[in-house]
């Protein structure tokens, strides 16, 4: 349920006992606190210090600017080269900024934000006796997304289960590390960073801005992760339209996520091809401004 701001809202404070120093966030769905789940291979990283605004603002990809405290954020930490080390949501606190990564990426997401450090007074620890629970912050990916909360371990002992986490985000068109892609494999817009807020061009300098501010200029983004739905939908199989197109990298059931060459895309629907994976039709579900990048290939087509 989203937020509704006819309605009146009820007041929540945060479980977690640093989150609960003197924060209090809108309740914007209903959700039965006695059933919390944790989010599965999720980790928590902590900054604290005067200086932990400014190390991320130098190195990645969210602004840091106007940020409130109880607003989440979405970035990631590129290679020189523009690719995705690792990506997280970021929560500020009173005292804290707390990342939300994905547990494989975690300790070289901590150990190159230390190595980044050098003489900013920021303190960069683990939490091990909190976890990622649902909650009642809004995935700022997706509305459709779980919501979260940092929760002390011991609270809640149920694990949602993979399947249903699969499900959740490949219905919100949400990739995730570890599973669409891993540590320098692809660009940011690949996985759809720029449409879910996780990119500010704007800003200051940051880890392979030239390279990701290049691709932005060039105006024509020639791969992106798509839901797409079919019968033999298979993890790594391609998507084939005469020739392959693109690849599925996550699937629940006959719902899937695929990175695709949208230019390729639109040669195909403009030539009237059948789209398949294992041989059984497959069909996109594009938002629109996924559409429209794919029409704009028609109106004026990339060199390949």
């Amino acid at each position: 349920m989203g937020c509704d701001s006819a309605r009146p809202k009820s007041r929540e404070v945060f479980l977690s006992h640093e989150w609960n120093a003197g924060l209090e966030k809108t309740r914007c769905h209903t959700y039965n606190k006695q059933m919390k789940r944790i989010l599965p291979q999720r980790a928590i990283i902590r900054l604290t210090g005067p200086d932990m605004l400014h190390l991320l603002g130098r190195t990645v990809t969210h602004s840091v600017d106007n940020w409130q405290t109880g607003e989440m954020r979405y970035g990631a930490l590129l290679t020189p080269q523009g690719k995705v080390i690792a990506d997280y949501l970021a929560m500020l606190a009173l005292e804290n900024i707390y990342l939300d990564v994905h547990v494989d990426a975690a300790d070289d997401l901590e150990k190159r934000l230390k190595m980044f450090r050098m003489r900013n007074d920021v303190t960069i620890d683990r939490l091990t006796d909190d976890v990622v629970t649902e909650g009642s912050w809004i995935d700022v990916r997706s509305p459709q997304m779980p919501h979260r909360a940092i929760t002390p371990a011991g609270v809640s002992a149920i694990e949602m289960p993979e399947e249903d986490w699969y499900a959740a985000r490949i219905a919100a068109g949400v990739p995730e590390w570890g599973a669409d892609y891993r540590a320098a494999e692809v660009f940011p817009t690949d996985i759809n960073m720029d449409m879910m807020s996780g990119i500010d061009y704007k800003k200051g300098c940051f880890v392979g801005q030239e390279v990701a501010s290049r691709m932005k200029r060039k105006g024509k983004i020639r791969k992106r992760t798509v839901k797409v739905s079919g019968e033999a939908l298979e993890a790594g199989a391609d998507i084939v339209a005469g020739a392959p197109i693109g690849t599925l990298t996550s699937v629940a059931g006959s719902a899937g996520l695929a990175l695709i060459r949208t230019d390729r895309l639109a040669k195909a629907e403009q030539d009237g091809l059948a789209f398949t994976c294992n041989g059984a039709p497959v069909t996109f579900e594009l938002a629109e401004w996924q559409r429209a990048e794919v029409d704009s290939h028609i109106a004026e087509p990339a060199d390949d």
